[in-house]
């Protein structure tokens, strides 16, 4: 079974734009920070808002295609939906709330009552089938929702942010219930989620979605290994360049120049042909700090100021402000040793095999 979807609409001042095919059997992960157009584009899948352009096929059945004005509505889909909030239809049971989606394709009442009670069992919840979600922890809750989604058996699970309602307590135990239940699922599974933490434990692979277009995919070791956007590099906690790579060297924009071990081993980098445009990463703890220039072996030196310093646990991350800017990470003994603050000169170096490089 798979999901292709190629979607196309404008989101206020924001063009969605996303091409992908999803394939049974991985659980299929939307990364992005907030406003990136993520809810969007779940729900233009599920059928809830309109699609400007483009087409949505399960197993080449068309559900929506613009261009020979088909269109199936939400209820045709075969598609589960667990919302953000839940959206538990607080005048009802729990047990009708998930039977409401059998009861709304037409199974009768016995019918719909003995399914749902099975789900409520399956998500050990069976002591609350009279509760209102109102008498419900949030975890519980969030079984409901997924009871409610998956009792009509879709073909397609979409979860939005569907532990954003939690607190973090709780949301360590959820998320391990909701790994379980998503593994039990056989159809095509894609959740929604800012949260780096939850998309690197649930997901086989990964679509990073930033400004509406997808940017990156790949596991989860394959997008934080090789990010290529600032917004990934950040959330992996690495410091991440481009520039063209010819000889042994990275001239990013502004002239800079870092030096680089292996660029020969880069697709095109340093060949014949010239130079090629690459990603350069250095980790944080690569990257030394000095109060005067440093002396010895180090091929990449620049001074710069001390932008901003965090303290994080055992470690100190400094932002350097410079021709290349960096953030290097020390130990808080280090920082008191060099008596850095906040906008104190400083040098920053790291070595050219400290540098992984990678085409862009």
């Amino acid at each position: 079974m798979s999901l292709d979807v190629d979607v196309e609409l404008s989101l206020g001042g924001l063009l969605l734009d996303v091409q992908f095919t999803l394939e049974e059997g991985d659980v299929v992960v939307l990364l992005g920070p907030n406003g990136a157009g993520k809810t969007t584009l779940l729900r233009a899948i599920a059928g809830l808002i309109p699609i400007e352009r483009g087409r949505v096929a399960l197993d080449g059945d068309v559900l929506e295609d613009t261009a020979a004005g088909r269109y199936v509505p939400t209820e045709g889909r075969s598609m589960g939906f667990v919302f953000q909030d839940y959206l538990l239809f607080p005048h009802l049971s729990v047990l009708d709330n998930v039977a409401f989606g059998l009861r709304a394709r037409g199974d009768g009442r016995v019918a719909s009552e003995r399914v749902a009670r099975e789900w409520l069992a399956r998500m050990d919840l069976e002591r609350y089938a009279a509760s209102r979600p109102s008498a419900l922890s949030g975890g519980e809750r969030q079984r409901v929702a997924l009871a409610r989604a998956l009792a009509p058996g879709p073909r397609v699970l979409l979860l939005d942010e569907p532990l954003a309602a939690l607190d973090a307590t709780t949301r360590a135990t959820v998320r391990r219930d909701l790994k379980r239940h998503l593994a039990s699922f056989r159809g095509v599974r894609l959740m929604v989620t800012h949260d780096p933490l939850e998309a690197v434990t649930l997901a086989d692979r990964l679509i990073v979605i930033e400004q509406g277009k997808q940017v990156q995919s790949g596991t989860p070791v394959e997008v934080t290994e090789r990010p290529r956007s600032r917004y990934v590099a950040d959330l992996v906690g690495v410091n991440l360049l481009r520039g063209e790579a010819d000889h042994g060297m990275v001239r990013i924009p502004g002239g800079a120049v870092v030096a680089i071990a292996g660029a020969g081993e880069v697709a095109g980098a340093g060949s014949g042909s010239g130079s090629s445009e690459v990603f350069a990463v250095v980790h944080p703890r690569a990257v030394s700090l000095h109060r005067s220039r440093p002396e010895g072996s180090p091929r990449n030196v620049w001074r710069g100021r001390a932008g901003g310093i965090e303290l994080l646990g055992d470690r100190a991350r400094v932002r350097i402000e410079s021709d290349v800017p960096m953030v290097a990470e020390v130990t808080p003994g280090a920082l008191a040793d060099l008596g850095l603050v906040e906008g104190a000169q400083v040098w920053l170096s790291f070595k050219a095999t400290d540098v992984a490089v990678y085409p862009a």
